[in-house]
């Protein structure tokens, strides 16, 4: 029956369960038109079923072809109407992950987007006309191009688990296949606003309780839930009360001005355009189908073509290639090891055990491994588990007073503090009760692997997963090689990496690997500026004016100042970099125990977890931006010239992923090339002559002849 398909998962597998003989000579009729991505066929209860299979793909995409084609099913349903439609994906990761971006990049103009926008709007306004009961049925992830056919649809229904979303505004954009007025019009207008604008993602209760959902079931009630839908018995779970209540424009007027209020402190519209055109959109069109589809198109074709949605398009892409790095034919790892439940190690431990991995925690002092475990908990509530969910992840991390999970594991992490010695120590003791093929990582943010290696019997083990702060909200990991370690060890630690759910940055050995190193330089020149007099808060308006996502004076005390200044000083040591010292009164703030965040103090007071800040600022000279964005630009042009990172794509990740580089930018190597190298290098060259050598352009900018 229906189970049977989704279980097949394959086109090539899938058994015509829900078809009778009638239906499967359907089914072949289907196939003599060439339909490469859908599968169509009709049960006894003359129900069509509408399969979605895109060719040659893992995961369901709307292209244009995948487009065209269903137009052509369109019309053959037209012809011979079914009592009612099924629609549903055969692929495990869900109904559909949205629009082709690959084909973004194709529309080289605004008129070229509205054309191909318009034909897209012809083919599913064309199957929301239907005249027979549609009901989607989704599973997995249903997200933006996919969201808006399901819309399409007169009923849906949830699989448990499912996840709904229109996350267009990370490219730059707003829903484009008419979901803007959909929608609004389906649910509760500020909630269909709020989820457009923030790109989050709707699980199947919320989306129930929304009525973005009609019901929430399970896999074996599906076939029940459909022939209930086709006789007219499933009701609609819609809200249209509040779009009655907001069908004049001054009553949207007013929800507009509180939507940009809240939206543009965190989304400024010089950056980012795409919220304050869903915004405008909706406050003038707003309840208006037609006029508001027709605007939606035309606004989606000019974002598109905005700078700021070509870069995000881009990070989106940096994304999908990152975690390509993580696709191995490896064993993969079920136990992790933590030594060391200190900030960093206890955050790596949690997060591991909410992503499923069996993880046991060591530390000497049994009230860090507490704090671990009730960080865990939170972060649990913050994700929104229910409580036997909430139960199940607590129980992955288990408490090791003993340290015996390091003879069981088939990942261990030293999370210990960043001082070679007694990551050695641990070594020492770790090493020789691994068991065979057992993988040894370590966290250090900045000691070469090549001197941590030293003393190891089987140094080809030794990998570096550096993480960042904080572990559930940063989604890089540096994993970083050395001239000993083994292909199965960089395999499974770059496919580790993937398991739980984060983005690996290839690097080698070096101090500071890449983003430390880039970020450093960035930190330390803000502080000096500091020393210089120049305003706190000005300097973190400065950065955060340009795309920060928070200030480098703020960024610091995030980081800790003990540690700001144990890597910039190993990079001092080990780089001929000419970054001044840390002044006196930074040091004098280390040793009286301020170190910012975690101390409640550094160079801001924190208060409830937040930096407290003057309202007003000073202005800064005119070549302040620069004297903090180019010391970053210039480490990141060393690392490719050194092979510390592959090419300029990966540190544009690594740096978007791993410190919130403006992604509207693309990146500080994408940046560098919008403004030119020769400008970088010239002004780079125009700074040193001003302030010292630490400014010195990097010889892998190219100098004209």
């Amino acid at each position: 029956m229906t189970g049977h398909i989704l279980k097949a998962l394959s086109a090539r597998e899938m058994a015509l369960g829900p078809f009778s003989t009638n239906e499967q000579s359907s089914n072949q009729a289907s196939h003599g038109n060439n339909w490469k991505h859908w599968r169509l066929g009709r049960d006894n209860n003359d129900v069509a079923w509408l399969l979605f299979d895109k060719h040659g793909a893992s995961a369901n995409v709307l292209s244009a072809e995948v487009l065209e084609e269903l137009d052509s099913i369109v019309g053959d349903l037209e012809n011979n109407p079914p009592k009612a439609l099924a629609l549903r994906s055969i692929k495990s990761s869900g109904f559909c992950m949205g629009a082709d971006i690959s084909e973004f990049k194709e529309l080289q103009s605004e008129e070229e987007a509205v054309k191909k926008l318009s034909r897209a709007h012809e083919v599913v306004d064309r199957f929301e006309a239907l005249p027979f009961t549609k009901i989607a049925v989704i599973h997995g992830a249903c997200l933006g191009g996919g969201l808006e056919l399901a819309l399409c649809c007169d009923h849906r229904l949830a699989i448990a688990g499912a996840k709904l979303g229109f996350p267009e505004v990370q490219l730059g954009l707003h829903p484009g296949l008419g979901g803007t007025d959909r929608l609004t019009h389906l649910i509760d207008p500020i909630e269909a606003m709020t989820m457009m604008l923030t790109g989050k993602n709707t699980h199947d209760s919320k989306a129930k309780k929304l009525g973005l959902v009609d019901d929430v079931i399970q896999e074996r009630h599906v076939e029940a839930a459909i022939r209930a839908a086709a006789q007219g018995d499933l009701k609609h779970n819609g809200n249209g009360l509040r779009e009655r209540l907001l069908s004049t424009r001054p009553a949207r007027q007013i929800q507009a001005r509180q939507m940009r209020a809240k939206t543009f402190s965190k989304a400024p519209p010089e950056h980012y355009p795409a919220p304050k055109a869903l915004i405008d959109l909706w406050e003038t069109h707003g309840g208006h189908g037609k006029a508001m589809r027709k605007a939606e198109l035309k606004s989606f074709a000019q974002l598109l073509n905005t700078d700021a949605s070509r870069n995000l398009v881009r990070v989106f892409f940096l994304r999908e290639k990152m975690k390509g790095i993580t696709r191995a034919d490896v064993e993969p790892i079920r136990h992790v090891h933590v030594i060391g439940a200190g900030e960093m190690g206890g955050d790596i431990a949690g997060w591991c055990a909410f992503q499923g991995l069996k993880v046991t925690l060591f530390d000497m002092e049994p009230k860090k491994i507490a704090q671990a475990v009730a960080k865990l908990s939170k972060l649990c509530e913050k994700k929104h588990r229910s409580r036997s969910e909430t139960r199940d992840i607590l129980d992955n991390m288990i408490p090791d007073f003993q340290n015996h999970g390091v003879s069981q594991a088939d990942l261990v992490i030293e999370a210990v503090p960043e001082k070679k010695d007694i990551k050695h120590k641990v070594y020492s003791e770790a090493e020789p009760k691994l068991k065979e093929n057992a993988i040894l990582a370590t966290n250090t943010s900045s000691i070469p692997l090549e001197s941590l290696q030293e003393g190891l019997q089987n140094p080809e083990r030794l990998v570096g997963l550096h993480f960042f702060n904080p572990v559930a909200s940063m989604p890089l990991v540096e994993v970083v090689t050395h001239d000993a370690i083994s292909e199965t060890t960089y395999n499974r630690a770059r496919a580790f990496v993937g398991q739980i759910n984060r983005l690996p940055a290839p690097v080698a050995t070096a101090p500071g690997f890449l983003v430390n190193r880039a970020l450093t330089p960035y930190l330390v020149e803000a502080i000096t500026m500091l020393d210089e007099g120049i305003q706190a808060e000005t300097i973190d308006k400065l950065a955060e004016d340009f795309g920060m996502p928070m200030g480098p004076i703020e960024l610091a005390d995030q980081v800790g100042l003990d540690i700001c200044i144990s890597v910039s000083d190993m990079l001092r040591e080990r780089l001929d970099t000419n970054m001044p010292d840390s002044p006196k009164w930074l040091t004098d703030l280390v040793e009286e125990g301020k170190l910012g965040k975690k101390s409640g103090e550094g160079l801001y007071q924190w208060k409830d977890g937040k930096a407290v800040k003057k309202d007003e600022t000073t202005s800064a000279p005119d070549d302040a931006l620069d004297r903090l964005l180019l010391p970053m630009l210039n480490a990141c042009m060393a690392c490719i010239r050194e092979k510390v990172v592959a090419d300029e794509d990966m540190a544009d990740g690594a740096m978007v992923f791993g410190t919130g580089f403006a992604p509207f930018r693309g990146g500080p190597m994408k940046y560098a090339h919008d403004r030119g190298f020769d400008n970088i290098r010239q002004q780079l060259a125009s700074l040193a002559d001003r302030y010292g050598q630490r400014f010195q352009p990097d010889a892998g900018w190219p100098v004209r002849p």
